[in-house]
């Protein structure tokens, strides 16, 4: 099933192209392809564009990665939120580096195994739509100020403002979908290891087998299809800020490998004997009650201490109420804006019904709400029936109180609304597919 991703590739070889659209096309909404980046700047000015896949050598014979960085830079000065994923056929650790620093999201290497590209593109494609579902949060409105007029929401800031000049480990606590991510980029953005890159991982989304690898990095040959140096994604975040996402869904026995990192700051790539140096200001986040964990057996007490020198606290959409009317009307226009449609208003009865309603995925739920209303409305004005919100699903999420029941009631819902398909699920819970994977295995659904 495809969602509503709109992928660039660019690369100099229409059969590469040609490959990556036969296979990209099962997976993501539209795929353009480019031979000549050159475009890149027409492209961006006419087009949506979620995710770019650019190679970095586009003439024959050169291997040095510059033209792939010197576009890469482009891309982020027309769009500093840009998502970018480069790739090339030769394997560099030192161009990784660079690459990374500069702002990529990723890097493969081709030829490429179609799994690896896929989950490589969906992590990408969710960050991308993280990030424009949740900027409201932490960037302001245009001809606005930040919405953030709710008590709950401006005390957070006020820590994030007073931390963010100190390399002190933060953990970001919060439900799905209150905009974790976004308030790691805050402090990144206000520290001063902000002209150094933020990376970030999603470890939820993130392999068991792929953890080393991808944290660490590894050499050529340390293991079947590592064809070249790879760089982790602490090597890649050193001078800057490593964002680890979902820690709370790290097992046990990668939790001991993180703490060593962490502890010592030092990585040792896979199929390599001498460690490496980092410098990482790290930030983490859950949605999960790490010290209820703790005690269960399920996190190392000594892994929660060396994340949790600063605890911030996101509040959920239904304590920020104050905020709901401008940060509706700040999505209604941003989702005008992404599918070229007149920016239709909110009726009051209708930010009345968006109030009464319990925003399970907060945030990241009224974004999608107010996306789906603005594209299947035929009217000007957004009225209480062009949400999907009806009193008799209220009544039910509030007339018991047991989180494990409703918890498996919207799972349930969300499955069978999606008619099973568990990406369009997921992402109207506000999870990812591996959390929503373990919950139906939790429910047996």
């Amino acid at each position: 099933m495809t969602d509503k991703t709109t992928l660039l590739i660019v690369d100099d070889d229409e059969d590469v192209l040609t490959a990556a659209r036969l296979l990209l096309r099962q997976y993501f909404g539209r795929v353009i392809t480019q031979t000549d980046p050159g475009m890149i700047p027409d492209l961006i000015a006419s087009e949506s564009i979620d995710v770019f896949l650019l190679d970095m050598n586009f003439a024959i014979g050169r291997n040095s990665g510059k033209e792939g960085l010197h576009w890469l830079g482009e891309i982020r000065q027309r769009d500093p939120a840009a998502v970018v994923v480069l790739m090339t056929a030769y394997g560099d650790l030192n161009t990784a580096v660079a690459a990374m620093r500069d702002g990529a999201t990723d890097f493969v290497l081709k030829p490429w195994q179609n799994d690896r590209l896929v989950a490589t593109l969906r992590v990408a494609a969710n960050l991308r739509h993280t990030r424009a579902q949740l900027s409201a949060l932490t960037t302001p409105p245009p001809g606005g100020t930040m919405i953030a007029g709710a008590p709950s929401i401006q005390r957070v800031m006020k820590v994030v403002k007073r931390v963010a000049s100190t390399d002190a480990t933060v953990l970001v606590r919060g439900e799905n979908g209150t905009g974790k991510e976004l308030i790691a980029q805050e402090l990144h953005r206000l520290s001063p290891r902000s002209t150094a890159p933020m990376v970030s991982v999603d470890l939820g989304a993130l392999a068991e087998n792929l953890f080393e690898s991808e944290l660490f990095g590894h050499r050529r040959g340390a293991f079947t299809g590592a064809e070249s140096d790879r760089a982790g994604r602490f090597q890649a975040a050193s001078g800057g800020t490593l964002f680890l996402d979902e820690i709370g869904n790290l097992p046990l026995s990668l939790q001991t490998k993180l703490l060593r990192a962490l502890e010592n700051r030092e990585v040792t790539p896979l199929g390599m004997d001498s460690s490496i140096d980092v410098d990482i200001r790290l930030i983490a986040a859950t949605n999960q009650p790490l010290e209820d964990m703790v005690a269960r057996g399920e996190f190392r007490e000594d892994l929660l201490y060396r994340i949790n020198t600063i605890s911030i606290e996101l509040p959920p959409l239904r304590e920020r109420l104050e905020d709901l009317p401008e940060l509706a009307h700040y999505f209604a226009v941003q989702a005008a804006r992404r599918y070229r449609l007149p920016v239709k208003e909110i009726s009051a009865n209708a930010l009345q019904a968006l109030r009464q309603w319990g925003w399970p995925g907060n945030v990241r739920e009224l974004s999608h709400a107010i996306e789906r209303a603005v594209i299947m409305s035929e009217s000007d004005t957004l009225v209480p029936q062009d949400f999907d919100l009806t009193p008799r699903q209220l009544d039910d999420l509030t007339a018991n109180f047991n989180l494990e029941d409703n918890e498996r009631r919207l799972v349930q819902t969300a499955l069978q609304r999606y008619e099973g398909n568990v990406s369009r699920a997921a992402e109207a819970l506000g999870i990812t597919r591996a959390a929503l994977y373990r919950r139906m295995e939790k429910f047996g659904l």
